[in-house]
């Protein structure tokens, strides 16, 4: 008979009281639950202890750097990882745990439907759903990679599809929205910037066009009402953002001081970059 593997839920955090709760319930019929937590203040690791929870602290080095030291600090080889604003519905955890009961197959992970909550509605189209995300894996045949701030796992060996979903309460409100698009593109942009990659002007048209067509016609976004002509919207200034704030980076050069300006009262260092 195949033996039942041993399973980690791992989840990394910060400041996540308002929504972590759900997500580690959802993983209660883990063998272990892990939460890496970046230094929250708002009560994050003890509302994770009192579910059940291993805490460990540790601070921020990016999200590919974070989850892939998580799941090799996990006590078991299968990880399911979530994100704190994601949970598993109880058609995929009853679905992974009959994969356990058979060894979890010869795949080396699998993936999952990712179904996104935004401004109080279920999104359908654009280009949130349908939205595999490969979340339970084997750690020794796979490991967190891409480029912060979108990660995804890198396996080797074959994946499989469950047909359970998660749950991804993708964020707080439209503010919180936006002011994830500022961060990332900034993080984007400067991880672009030390690959080498560069920008020209007609990027800022072209890109933030193609993304809006992408989401909001080929993607059927229309079909979710103004929310999907409202995340086609916010996807195409978050091409524009990242490519803008690469350009500026590629071309960043020290003002010049006028001709007529005293000696001393201009300064000649670059400006300070997003």
């Amino acid at each position: 008979m195949t033996s039942r593997p041993s399973l980690s839920g791992v989840v990394i955090a910060y400041q996540e009281a308002d929504r972590i709760a759900d997500c580690l319930r959802s993983l209660q019929f883990c063998d272990e639950i892990l939460v890496v937590d970046s230094g929250s203040t708002d009560g994050t690791q003890d509302l994770a202890r009192s579910l059940g929870a291993r805490v460990v602290e540790r601070p921020w080095p990016g999200h590919v750097a974070q989850k892939e030291w998580a799941i090799r600090e996990a006590q078991h080889d299968w990880v399911l990882c979530l994100d704190a604003d994601e949970r598993c519905t109880a058609t995929l955890v009853a679905e992974i745990e009959a994969l356990r009961s058979s060894g979890f197959g010869s795949h080396a992970g699998y993936e999952m439907r990712r179904r996104t909550s935004y401004l109080g509605r279920w999104i359908r189209f654009g280009g949130w759903n349908p939205d595999r995300k490969l979340r339970l894996f084997d750690r020794r045949r796979g490991h967190w990679g891409g480029h912060d701030p979108h990660d995804h796992v890198q396996l080797e060996g074959s994946v499989g599809r469950l047909r359970g979903r998660l749950l991804h309460d993708a964020y707080r409100g439209l503010e919180d929205h936006l002011r994830t698009i500022e961060r990332y593109t900034t993080i984007m942009a400067e991880g672009m910037h030390a690959r080498g990659k560069r920008a020209r002007p007609a990027d800022l048209l072209t890109r933030p066009a193609a993304r809006f067509f992408r989401f909001y016609v080929l993607k059927l976004g229309f079909l979710d009402g103004w929310r999907g002509l409202l995340i086609a919207c916010l996807a195409a200034r978050y091409a524009q953002l990242k490519y803008a704030k690469l350009l500026a980076m590629d071309r960043a050069e020290p003002t010049r001081p006028p001709e007529d300006a005293l000696p001393g009262t201009f300064g000649t260092s670059a400006p300070a970059r997003d």
